[in-house]
């Protein structure tokens, strides 16, 4: 929905369920992926649906890449796909206007032979629309898989992923650039050779029935992760439906705005060596308008994991722990924690999220411990994890272990090793792999190691005084209820948040300049946060100096004051 009125696509925020649950020994089979969606129909009660009750806010599910089921169904088209991870896979959501889709396409195929890929065929997606409400319906796109062969040079799965990144964003901008915008647009929801996604403005209970691929025997996955979308403050739409490609997220990011200014500040800088220059522009921008807070984290995390950094090391660096006031954390990993602070602030805001890459599955939490995660290992090698228990029905006796996720920490079950790794092993590895201390001892300009400045304070007479006061538009109740309190007790003065004073640029009166300026609120409620009281999740530092190349772990980037 393009901006009318009083709606901006700035104010997309979601708070949702999310689930996943997946085999520790990496056994796929279609149980675990009829056990996923059986998750998101329990945790219907978490979506919302709108004034039509069959028109819900979105659910989707993502799973491994099912290669027997799309070869048998491309040798009934009269293609033969090539062996796993020798294609990937895009589902794309084209308008439903004819002429418009074969636009779109002519431009994604165009986009392909540019970068050296080979689209091999693309397959209409089957879907019953029945029982589908009207107003999803009449946003409806035309969903089609498409399948591009990896070239004979590219021999590491890893970076054929990197070349569908870079198809993705590049069609993606192309398009929505150059062709005429209608209400259902072109959005590609995923594009890998390793997993793939099935979502839309769908109900939790309207998914299963609505594409009938997920009840085929021969679709089977390792891991299921879904999830139910409760927009707040936003509407519904086909392509915000989650989960992204690397995320599904209940909760908001309340710095969103600030996230974003800081990387598009940072931007014209990267650098990386898995893509050239070239592929580099055709990347950004990064993060495009009209997403919600979900989708833009879910950019970020794509391509800081594409340029390098494992998937937990991302999500370390973008949901930190409670670390500046923590005398008792382990220095290894405060000192990660503070060099990654010097040139990428958190995205924050209450969060529980769920990721995986395809190879790797888990959840973490925001460092406040604001939205619910519980779950529970079984005999069997099962892992359920969700925003509540009893999403999934399991016999009491098969259960090994159970718990909740705790603020800050992680959870990870590592499918190629068929384990799960504790969030303590899990940080130690990351942390241990660079010397980030050292880094920090060398570089870093700390205040307290600062002379102290030669600065001579003029003394002011009353008159002068009074007569800057003026100029620089200071009223009695400020200098009697804010700089008086700050000078004589130390402390921030309290005040209401409710006020009847106009705002600054309707009124009538001479403002001071900062009067123009309002702090953005969160749009729905949370806990009060107190960086005095709650100085232990809460911290006012902040770093100066160059924000560097954010794609680099380079001993430079630490060096701020700070």
């Amino acid at each position: 929905m393009t901006g009318s009125g009083l709606y901006s696509s700035a104010f997309e925020h979601d708070s949702c369920g999310i689930g996943f649950v997946a085999n520790i020994k990496s056994n796929k089979s279609h149980q675990i992926v009829s056990d996923a969606l059986t998750i998101l129909e329990n945790m219907e009660h978490r979506g919302a649906c709108g004034c039509e009750n069959n028109t819900g806010d979105g659910a989707g599910i993502t799973i491994q890449m099912p290669h027997e089921f799309f070869f048998d169904e491309c040798i009934n088209q009269g293609i033969h796909l090539p062996a796993f991870g020798k294609y990937g896979t895009g589902v794309i959501f084209f308008p439903k206007d004819v002429p418009l889709r074969e636009e779109c396409r002519a431009i994604f195929n165009r986009a392909a032979e540019k970068l050296g890929l080979e689209v091999l065929h693309y397959r209409k997606v089957p879907v019953n629309p029945t029982g589908i409400g009207a107003s999803a319906l009449s946003v409806e796109p035309e969903i089609e898989q498409v399948f591009i062969g990896c070239p004979d040079h590219i021999c590491n799965k890893e970076d054929f992923e990197r070349k569908l990144f870079v198809l993705r964003n590049h069609a993606s901008h192309t398009i929505n650039n150059s062709v005429k915008k209608d209400e259902i647009g072109f959005y590609i929801a995923s594009l890998s050779y390793n997993i793939i996604i099935y979502k839309g403005q769908l109900t939790s209970s309207q998914l299963r029935h609505y594409y009938p691929d997920l009840n085929d025997k021969r679709l089977v996955s390792a891991f299921g992760l879904v999830h139910s979308r409760f927009a707040t403050n936003t509407f519904p739409s086909w392509k915000l439906a989650q989960p992204f490609r690397y995320i599904a997220h209940n909760g908001e990011i309340n710095t969103l705005q600030g996230n974003l200014n800081w990387l598009r500040t940072s931007e014209k800088g990267f650098t990386s060596p898995y893509f050239n220059r070239e592929e580099m522009d055709m990347l950004l921008p990064v993060v495009t308008s009209e997403q919600s807070d979900s989708a833009c984290l879910d950019n970020m995390i794509e391509l800081l994991t594409l340029t390098g950094r494992s998937l937990p090391h991302v999500m370390m660096m973008l949901i930190p722990e409670a670390w500046d006031e923590n005398e008792m954390m382990n220095p290894l990993k405060k000192a990660f924690y503070e060099f990654h602070a010097c040139f990428q602030e958190p995205w924050d805001g209450p969060a529980s999220i769920s990721f995986t890459n395809g190879k790797i599955i888990g959840a973490t939490l925001d460092r406040n411990g604001l939205r619910p995660s519980r779950y529970c290992i079984t005999t069997d090698d099962r892992v359920i994890l969700a925003s509540e228990t009893g999403v999934l029905p399991v016999d009491p006796s098969m259960i090994k272990e159970k718990g909740r996720l705790q603020p800050g920490k992680m959870f990870v079950v590592d499918l190629e090793q068929g384990k799960i790794i504790s969030d303590e092993e899990l940080k130690e590895t990351i942390c241990s792999q660079k010397p980030y201390n050292e880094w920090l001892n060398k570089y870093k300009i700390r205040l307290e190691d600062l002379p102290e400045p030669r600065v001579m304070f003029t003394h002011l007479e009353h008159d002068s005084i009074l007569k800057y006061q003026k100029a620089f538009g200071y009223s009695i109740e400020d200098i009697d209820k804010i700089i008086a309190p700050m000078a004589l007790d130390g402390k921030e003065p309290i005040g209401s948040m409710g006020t009847d004073v106009p705002l600054a640029i309707l009124s009538d009166q001479p403002q001071h300049f900062s009067n123009y300026f309002k702090q953005l609120f969160a749009q729905v409620t949370n806990p009060p946060i107190d960086p005095i009281r709650e100085r232990l999740v809460m911290s006012l530092s902040t770093f100066a100096g160059s924000n560097g190349n954010l794609l680099a772990e380079e001993p430079l980037a630490c060096h701020t004051v700070a």
